[in-house]
């Protein structure tokens, strides 16, 4: 990959990359899709559904994309700052300010679903040490039955996060491509050798290919953006091989070996991001850009996070009541969880994940809070209530 510096002025955290919030809004409503399909059809990774549904089997693709874009967001600032981060305790502590009020909200919801209403998987009903483990993120080291499936990527983007001021002092003192390689290398031996190594079989339970997409991701947000690399083009070529490998392993071999595929995906998703941040293709933006995956995409964490138990509902308890599991059933599941999904994530967010965007600590968020009250009609501005 040729990956030039970052001329000064450079880009900034500040500026906005048209789509990005589009490629959010697809990613999270593949997430929901999938999981429409999954509670409609039986056996997976088997495909048992129609062959046009056969993509909605991959929704663990969709993370991938949310992983390396997470790198690429980080690193827009820094890139422009000679990959210089700051102090890492305020990076982390925004971090956790931002991801973590809704997710402990979301696993709090999802645990009342399951303990009250139905459970994700028959059978697995979440239990006290469920909400610690995974409300202290360590449910991909720690063993708790789950209350909602999505989680388990959280906890590896946070331990993302501990890696990131690390990636960028690597990134100044060796560059992008060393940075890269040395990554990978190291994840690639961990796979290669887990078989005969205890610890590194434990550390595939951390996802560690991850480490490289969000790397990859990172990095990508120091190419130029005049670079006449046709970015859009080998995202279009490294897409289609994906696509052309997937079909010839088929879904069971394909999905046991997601770590493989894991690594591939990254490229071409790094490379579309740098063709977004060019400008092209400029269809595409447009798309990406429109107001229905702009709407998505301000929700998107929250729709991730919530979806689960809500389609499970909608699945469990009216759809399959009245279905046998096969296409129709995934049809009526779809057409009534995707937007009652979207809507209650906009709700969520509106009120557990935003407000912890907009205002950068609890002091600063209390005070937004008090000042709005004051200054509704009637409540100690004087004003007589409308």
């Amino acid at each position: 990959m040729h990956v030039t510096e970052v001329p000064k002025p450079a880009v900034t955290g500040r500026d906005r990359i048209t789509g990005l919030d589009g490629v959010r809004g697809l990613a999270a409503l593949f997430v929901v899709v999938h999981h429409c399909r999954l509670f409609s059809f039986p056996g997976f990774p088997a495909d048992t559904g129609p062959l046009w549904l056969s993509p909605l089997l991959y929704g663990h693709l969709a993370v991938v994309v949310f992983i390396v874009l997470s790198g690429y967001s980080l690193a827009l600032g820094p890139a422009g700052r000679e990959w210089h981060l700051g102090r890492i305790r305020t990076f982390l502590r925004r971090r956790a300010w931002r991801i973590i009020p809704a997710y402990w909200a979301a696993l709090v919801f999802s645990f009342l679903v399951a303990r009250l209403l139905v459970t994700e998987t028959p059978g697995v009903v979440p239990t006290g040490r469920s909400l610690l483990t995974y409300g202290f993120l360590v449910q991909d080291v720690v063993s708790a039955p789950s209350p909602n499936s999505a989680f388990w990527s959280i906890a590896v983007e946070a331990q993302l996060y501990l890696l990131f001021p690390l990636l960028l002092l690597l990134r100044r003192n060796i560059g992008a491509v060393a940075l890269v390689v040395c990554v990978l290398t190291g994840v690639v031996l961990i796979e290669a050798l887990s078989g005969q190594v205890p610890v590194f079989m434990s550390l595939l339970h951390l996802t560690p290919e991850f480490a490289v997409l969000f790397t990859l991701g990172a990095v990508t947000a120091g190419i130029r953006r005049d670079s006449r690399m046709p970015w859009s083009w080998l995202a279009l070529a490294g897409g289609a091989v994906l696509v052309i490998l997937i079909a010839v392993l088929g879904p069971v071999r394909a999905i046991g070996h997601y770590f493989w595929l894991d690594l591939l995906a990254a490229f071409p998703v790094a490379a579309l991001l740098a063709g977004l941040a060019q400008g092209r293709p400029s269809w595409l933006i447009r798309v990406l850009d429109s107001a229905p995956l702009r709407f998505l995409g301000k929700c998107s964490y929250s729709l991730y996070l919530v979806h689960v138990p809500i389609v499970a509902v909608v699945s469990h308890l009216l759809v399959r009541a009245w279905l046998p599991a096969g296409t129709p059933a995934f049809l009526l599941t779809a057409v009534l969880a995707v937007p009652l999904a979207v809507l209650f994530a906009r709700g969520f967010a509106a009120v557990f994940e935003l407000p912890f965007h907009r205002h950068r600590s609890a002091a600063a968020l209390l005070a937004a809070i008090r000042s709005k009250r004051h200054a509704q009609p009637g409540k100690g501005t004087g004003a007589p209530p409308a």
